[in-house]
């Protein structure tokens, strides 16, 4: 890590194309020769690792995973700059090991950028590697020990060191070496350390932060799964709530994205003072559901909830206590249009039912109906949890190096609970103490109408891009920041840059979304400016809602 510097700051992008520090030449992007560089490197984790394969890549050419695993799109990046592809395995103990892939520029801006996963997956994330070396960076993502889907738990059936290797051990142990063998590939020492992760990415980077504090200079970090030892519980507590499916309590699934959530927006979206179709505000709405009671007269029995229904959906906008201790915050308002996807898809979200089966108990037929709060009690008292979840809240090393923090939440996002954010900053600010303000080192972002790490739902259309981890998946391999605004006052990435490098804060970040989400060249619709919390955007009253001057932070 970096202490505190201040210099003249390129701009961000042309420092790829400013530095130019190596040549992948065929003698330096050899198996060879990256293989005598890990030799040289005298700990532990070298001694325990092989070089897999070594590939010179040339400019525009691709590199990646073409197999798409799973819910998941080919990791596959296009449109590459030069640069040297190396892989690299790690035996972690006698029954795990892990992988880590590098992506060297042979034009490097003397920065390294570790790039996170997803859910309980383990794959190398290809694609968003692909997006950081195009600024320069030397980029590394891990396998995590393991190769799945992202919802896929089988693997950790009586695997416990797999399990401590997707909970940290295969993230610090990769960033270590990887350190290490970029510098002995330029022969210069990288100036700083960057991390970009969302959902696991998220943990995963608040994980490494907490474990060795000079990890990382700057960290975006975007809707952190990072309590599990309570999310598994709660997941599988609204799983009970909700099935069996034929159960008289339980809501047709399609009944989430339309009626219910049509509901939530029309009570909801003016709460922050704009008809705009975007719910801002849901902290500041207490939504009446009565109104889709089918006792009510003149209801229609094709579009209303029956009283036992109504019981149910109550249930999972609810925070769940044991006696008096918070164990997780319940789902936010406007986030219904997910719920079908994620959590409510006709069998139990597999980060619940399914993880307490193979990861805790070690049975396949544990049923949901054994779930009860004392799960809870002994899924976060396993020792195993200290190795998975990032609640080590005095995260003041990691400040008093110099580390900063810009985390994003959509305000939307049915799976990872947008309150579960807040939470962590208000227990990280708790921990740290008042002397040292949380807004000089962390800061927090939600985005109104965002889902899940990427995109919003059809009909809400709200603004939602910043170039964070995985937002250029659905858009192209071979795209980078945000297009058409490839600078900080868009790309949260640059701006993490500025105020790491340049003392710049963040104050604000325009969000953008286009007519077409996923086609830029359709044309800017909207961009709004996200605020550090507790604040937010307020519209002026005058301008275009659709255009990003017209609000402001307050």
């Amino acid at each position: 890590m970096h202490p505190y510097k201040r210099f003249p700051l390129l701009p961000m992008l042309a420092l790829a194309q400013q530095t130019s520090c190596a040549l992948g030449a065929p003698s330096t992007c050899s198996l060879d020769n990256l293989s005598h560089q890990l030799s040289s490197i005298n700990n532990s984790l070298s001694y325990n690792a092989t070089i897999l394969s070594v590939v010179p890549v040339q400019a525009n050419g691709s590199y990646g995973d073409p197999e798409a695993l799973e819910g998941l799109p080919p990791l596959l990046s296009t449109g590459l700059p030069e640069l040297c592809a190396v892989e690299v395995n790690v035996t972690s103990s006698e029954s795990s090991s892990y992988t880590f892939a590098l992506f060297l520029p042979s034009k490097w801006n003397s920065r390294f950028l570790t790039l996170g996963g997803g859910g309980t997956g383990g794959y190398i994330n290809y694609l968003d590697m692909g997006v950081g070396v195009h600024y320069g960076f030397a980029t590394m993502s891990t396998d995590n020990g393991h190769r799945s889907s992202p919802f896929a738990v089988d693997w950790t059936y009586k695997s416990p060191e797999k399990q401590i290797d997707w909970g940290f051990r295969a993230m610090h142990g990769s960033v270590q070496l990887t350190k290490q063998l970029i510098k002995n590939y330029y022969g210069k020492d990288l100036q700083y350390s960057y991390y970009s992760g969302c959902s696991t990415g998220g943990r995963q980077g608040l994980k490494e932060a907490q474990v060795d504090a000079e990890s990382f200079d700057g960290m975006l970090i975007g809707a952190p799964a990072w309590w599990i030892s309570h999310q598994v519980s709660w997941n599988t507590k609204i799983s009970k709530d909700y099935y069996p499916v034929d159960n008289p309590k339980s809501i047709p699934k399609e009944l989430f994205s339309t009626m219910i959530s049509q509901t939530v927006t029309e009570q909801c979206d003016e709460v922050d003072g704009v008809k705009d179709g975007i719910v801002s505000s849901p902290e500041n709405c207490h939504p009446d559901f009565e109104v889709l009671n089918c006792n009510n007269v003149g209801a229609n029995s094709s579009a209303c909830l029956t009283p036992l229904q109504l019981e149910t959906l109550v249930k999972f906008y609810t925070d769940y206590y044991v006696g008096s201790e918070l164990a997780h915050p319940g789902l936010e308002l406007s986030s219904e249009s997910g719920w079908d996807e994620f959590l409510f898809t006709g069998v139990p979200i597999s980060y619940g039912l399914d993880y307490l089966r193979y990861a805790v108990f070690a049975d396949p037929e544990w049923s949901l109906d054994s779930y009860n709060d004392s799960v809870y009690e002994y899924v976060k008292s396993l020792d195993i949890m200290n190795d998975i979840d990032a609640n080590k809240f005095d995260m003041s090393p990691y400040r008093d190096q110099g580390g900063k923090i810009l985390m994003y939440h959509g305000l939307s996002d049915p799976l990872i609970v947008t309150r579960g954010s807040s939470y962590f900053y208000e227990q990280v600010e708790l921990a740290t103490g008042v002397s040292h303000p949380m807004t000089d080192w962390f800061r927090l972002f939600f985005i109104p109408g965002m889902q899940h790490c990427v995109n919003t739902a059809p009909g809400v259309d709200a603004p939602w891009h910043i170039n964070g981890a995985g937002q250029n998946w659905g858009i192209g391999s071979n795209v980078y920041s945000v297009p058409g605004f490839q600078d900080s006052k868009h790309d949260a990435l640059l701006a993490l840059m500025e105020w790491v490098e340049g003392g710049e804060a963040v104050d604000q970040i325009i969000a953008t979304t286009w007519y077409n989400s996923t086609v830029p060249s359709s044309g800017v619709w909207k961009q709004r400016p996200l605020c550090p919390y507790p604040k937010k955007a307020v519209y002026d009253g005058v301008g275009d809602v659709n255009e990003a001057q017209s609000w402001k932070c307050e």
